[in-house]
């Protein structure tokens, strides 16, 4: 279904702002080929069939206790999913659609076409699920909230999503986001996902995300081929900065959401890797893999930046959420009991003498009926590039940082803040893309957060004090193994 234009000029059905084809000819793409060959019946055949048994599924457990009966924290982890994820697979949508419709090869159109039913499918059915949970539990309705609301995880998240596919070219979103973001992320965190809800009894959980799984696998191969074109045409500089610029992004997203989720909220029984430990095995390994057999090399920042955080960047980022929790929409587990602080130090050794300081003031304050001394009086300062609250403060503590001082760099109109070497690269970059983002403390600081003060932001970011994350647990960890422990209140 390739053919040579003769009626209008390229440009004109592929314009370079939502078709770069960076000077590869048109040619060169229609060499483009994926794995995957599909009819439509067989398409909408499959899909069928995996949605009766999701929806068959979530309509006999809804009529369970069973979303009653399960961990504090594994809750939190499913609500914290649900916000971050939900709506922006419809936005992933945006993203396949231009590729189904931009793509520079028919094969790669037609793929693209799957896999914008595929997102708008993601979308529905993760909205739907928590709709289901509203009488039980009313934060589910974040599911469809979080992203229409300022909350400042919903802002980081907007920031990742519209840099990554609705404000990207056809031929750098496969590469951010199908090779990336879904083939490096996301398809191997949903199986370890389906596998750990399946030990906690989250049967529906388990269905959802083992469905969606199946279809991530499938369109995710738009990556690998996009890049190989780009190579084989000596573009493979392209190629690498792409990789580079869009991996540290969601690797930052990633450890907020999926590494909170693995060290401190899955129920310590059912906890078969660190956060560290997956990283290493499964995220890591597959791109050395692909670094290597593609002839990309590993991004600049991966041995100094990267491999560094993995130590300690996900145990700031919850320490912070934990203390910060009435800003988030679902209640933080602490994750700190004493039998979980043997797991921490053994899983990364000296967590005891590092966080754990920290974590041993909070304790003490709780015990002692002062929860007021753990939670905030002001706002952290954030990253003006993943919008990220700072946590260098953490990787200094832990030996990894030389200053907890963040990076700051003066332009002709204001101060910006970075977290880090990367995110000051990735800005620098394209500095005309990310100039106009605003973080939550730029807002709060430019008087648009009005009043300004911590009631002000809650409301700007539209928490309700019912919607205000609180101790998942009320606060059991602080006593556990105490004479006569119990529930703090």
């Amino acid at each position: 279904m390739n053919w040579t234009l003769r009626y209008v000029e390229e440009d004109q059905v592929w314009p370079q702002v939502q078709s770069n084809s960076y000077g590869v000819p048109a040619e060169q793409w229609w060499t483009w080929d994926e794995p995957y060959k599909i009819t439509y019946p067989e398409y909408v055949h499959n899909q069928v069939d995996k949605d009766v048994s999701v929806y068959a599924v979530n309509s006999i457990l809804a009529r369970s206790a069973m979303y009653e009966s399960l961990d504090p924290g594994w809750k939190s982890a499913i609500l914290a999913h649900y916000g971050a994820i939900a709506v922006p697979e419809y936005l992933a949508g945006i993203g396949e659609a231009r590729m189904g419709r931009f793509g520079r090869c028919a094969a790669w159109r037609n793929m693209a076409t799957y896999g914008t039913l595929d997102e708008t499918r993601h979308g529905q059915i993760q909205t739907f699920v928590p709709h289901g949970l509203l009488a039980k539990e009313p934060r589910a309705d974040w599911a469809h909230k979080a992203l229409h609301t300022n909350e400042w995880g919903a802002i980081a998240a907007r920031s990742l999503f519209d840099d990554m596919f609705t404000a990207n070219d056809a031929v750098s979103t496969a590469i951010q986001l199908t090779f990336t973001f879904e083939t490096g992320f996301t398809n191997l965190q949903f199986l370890g996902m389906a596998a750990d809800a399946m030990k906690v009894g989250d049967v529906d959980f388990a269905s959802l995300i083992s469905s969606i799984q199946t279809d991530e696998a499938r369109h995710a191969q738009q990556g690998e081929p996009t890049i190989k074109v780009l190579i084989a045409n000596g573009q493979a500089d392209i190629a690498q900065k792409l990789v580079d610029h869009m991996f540290w992004r969601t690797w930052h997203i990633f450890a907020l959401l999926t590494g909170l989720s693995m060290d401190y909220y899955t129920p310590l029984e059912h906890r078969k890797h660190s956060f560290k430990e997956f990283m290493s095995e499964m995220v890591i390994k597959q791109f050395m893999d692909q670094f290597r057999d593609f002839g990309l090399e590993v991004p600049w920042y991966w041995k100094d930046y990267f491999l560094e955080e993995l130590d300690w960047y996900h145990h700031g980022l919850h320490l912070g959420v934990w203390t910060w929790r009435p800003t988030v929409w679902w209640n933080p587990d602490a994750g700190v009991s004493p039998e979980e602080r043997v797991w921490l130090e053994e899983k990364y050794p000296g967590w005891n003498d590092t966080f754990g300081k920290q974590w041993d003031v909070i304790t003490e304050n709780v015990r002692a009926g002062k929860t007021e001394l753990t939670l905030p009086e002001t706002f952290p300062m954030v990253c003006n590039m993943c919008q990220i609250p700072l946590v260098n403060p953490a990787g200094f503590l832990v030996g990894k940082l030389d200053t907890p001082e963040p990076l700051m760099v003066d332009t002709e109109d204001r101060r910006l803040v970075f977290c880090s070497e990367p995110c000051k690269w990735v800005y620098e970059q394209n500095p005309e893309r990310f100039a106009g983002q605003l973080t939550i403390i730029d807002r709060f600081l430019s008087g648009v957060i009005q009043p300004p003060t911590i009631d002000g932001a809650l409301d700007y970011m539209s928490l309700s004090p019912e919607e205000q994350g609180q101790d998942a647990t009320n606060y059991a960890w602080a006593f556990a193994g105490q004479p006569g422990s119990g529930r703090f209140s």
